[in-house]
């Protein structure tokens, strides 16, 4: 079932404006309204969250809105920047996110996620993530993913949370209790559907459709299926223009898997013969296969480093062909590279003079595209005293900086996010306990070290000018090593509560 993320900017103009001016020219606690022509009038066509709080909305008149907010900053509109500015938006969401991105105008994207989510850490996580950056660009936004652009439409722009998750399958509840306006009708329809006493979306889908027809045309009955589902509405992906692309049209339309593995196979050595004319290497992959009913099934894989190796890409891609739905089958095939990075030959290292280096780029490529790349990482260190903001999440080929933990006290196998409060039994100040409960279960203490000491990162915050950890590595009667320390020097209060934690175990 395809899923389809509609990411909503409802002060898309306001929001580009400003960042395009600055703080010093547009001040952001007054309100900002832009203005357009409507025949004869001015009216305002976009506002930013201050402007509606103070009452003004979308197509009043601008005389009016100058008289009821006085500071109000009125600028012309520029529906032309905003449109090649909303392109430029859709570009980066093509790059990070997903093969199958359009531009929604005036103020929103569209995205087919089909066969992507998964290398963001799943649907919601990635809702979460494009929501998140494009705040901190300053935009305000919301996004909805569903099975079909109406649904995920309507729910993003009527449904007042960042982001909505709406399960396959539950597009009609989701849909009953919005407005009707939420199906992208022409106004005429919304105001003579009003004029009806209809107000919702579930009323209309219980009216038989003939009526609605023989009254208000077929737009009416359109919007409502593809909203259901039950009429195609294909997204016009949107080219990436300096990506290196091949593709393989077909007389007859093919849906076999083999059949396909072997023309992505062939797709993808043209596409390393590009790649090795310009001197670079692939780092994104997108397969799109146009099937006969106007459809579009995506493949995207990604590559920790760049790579030109045709078996290995044609691998990585016939790993997913499960995921792919001919329908009724495939009729053109396309294969990019959105994303690439220059990639120069090497020597080759003789094993007379020193012996090669191990090289596992290809399986972190194999489980990434499995799992994920979020779910993929190695540890990296971190110049600090406080244990656990002495480690780091990094990709799994991020060059090693040269830096190492301190090897002079061992470190546990395993750090626990965050330490767990045990109750202990010890000889204070400077004597490890003789036994200690975690999680319920009581151990008794047969050998123990330390304690070493550790003190807090004063230059950070001003709570810990006086902290002091005590760590001990401990032994129980299993032979189970524990890293355990005190909140404290064990005679001054001001240097912690010298309450007792687990905070690593040893291998």
């Amino acid at each position: 079932m395809p899923r389809v993320v509609s990411l909503f900017l409802p002060s898309w103009s306001t929001d580009r404006l400003r960042r395009k001016l600055g703080v010093a020219s547009l001040p952001p606690d007054k309100p900002l309204v832009l203005v357009g022509r409507d025949g004869q009038r001015r009216v305002v066509v976009s506002a930013d969250r201050t402007a509606f709080d103070a009452g003004l909305r979308v197509g009043m008149p601008a005389t009016k809105a100058k008289a009821l907010v006085p500071d109000l900053i009125v600028m012309d509109a520029e529906p032309a920047a905003d449109a090649d500015a909303l392109d430029r938006l859709a570009l980066w969401a093509l790059r990070r996110y997903a093969p199958v991105v359009a531009a929604d105008p005036p103020n929103g994207l569209v995205i087919d996620t089909t066969g992507a989510d998964h290398l963001h850490g799943g649907e919601q996580a990635m809702l979460a993530d494009l929501v998140a950056r494009c705040g901190s660009a300053g935009l305000a936004a919301r996004a909805a993913i569903a099975d079909t652009w109406g649904a995920a439409h309507a729910v993003a722009r009527f449904v007042r949370r960042p982001t909505s998750l709406v399960l396959s399958g539950g597009i009609s509840t989701a849909l009953a209790d919005l407005p009707i306006a939420a199906l992208r009708l022409p106004h005429e329809i919304v105001d003579s559907l009003r004029v009806l006493g209809f107000e919702r979306i579930g009323e209309v889908m219980a009216l038989p459709r003939a009526p609605l027809t023989l009254r208000f045309g077929p737009e009416l009955g359109r919007r409502l299926d593809q909203a259901l589902g039950q009429l195609a509405e294909p997204i016009d992906p949107l080219r990436q223009p300096d990506a290196i692309e091949v593709r393989r049209a077909f007389g007859e339309p093919i849906s076999a898997a083999e059949t396909i593995a072997q023309y992505i196979g062939k797709l993808v050595e043209g596409l390393c013969r590009e790649l090795e004319a310009k001197g670079q290497g692939a780092r994104r992959l997108d397969l799109l296969l146009h099937r006969v009913d106007n459809r579009i099934e995506a493949i995207r894989i990604g590559t920790a480093l760049p790579v030109r190796d045709a078996k290995r890409l044609t691998r990585l891609l016939c790993d997913r062909i499960e995921k792919i739905d001919p329908g009724f089958g495939i009729e053109l095939m396309r294969l990019a590279a959105p994303l690439a990075e220059p990639l120069f030959a090497k020597q080759t290292i003789s094993s007379l003079i020193e012996e090669p280096e191990v090289e596992i780029s290809g399986l972190i490529d194999t489980l990434s595209n499995r799992v994920g790349e979020e779910h993929l990482y190695r540890f990296a260190p971190v110049a600090s005293d406080v244990p656990e903001r002495s480690v780091r999440r990094v990709a799994p080929a991020a060059p090693n900086v040269g830096e190492s933990w301190p090897d002079h006290w061992p470190r546990p196998a395993r750090l626990l996010p965050l330490p767990e409060p045990i109750e202990a039994l010890a000889l204070l100040p400077d004597h490890p306990p003789a036994s200690f409960t975690w999680r319920g279960i009581r151990r008794r203490v047969r050998r123990a070290d330390g304690p070493e000491r550790v003190f807090g990162e004063w230059w950070k915050r001003d709570a810990e000018l006086e902290a002091v950890r005590d760590y001990f590595q401990v032994e129980d009667d299993g032979g189970e090593r524990f890293w355990i320390y005190r909140a404290g020097d064990g005679e001054d209060a001001a240097t912690g509560s010298h309450r007792w934690f687990l905070h690593g175990i040893f291998g």
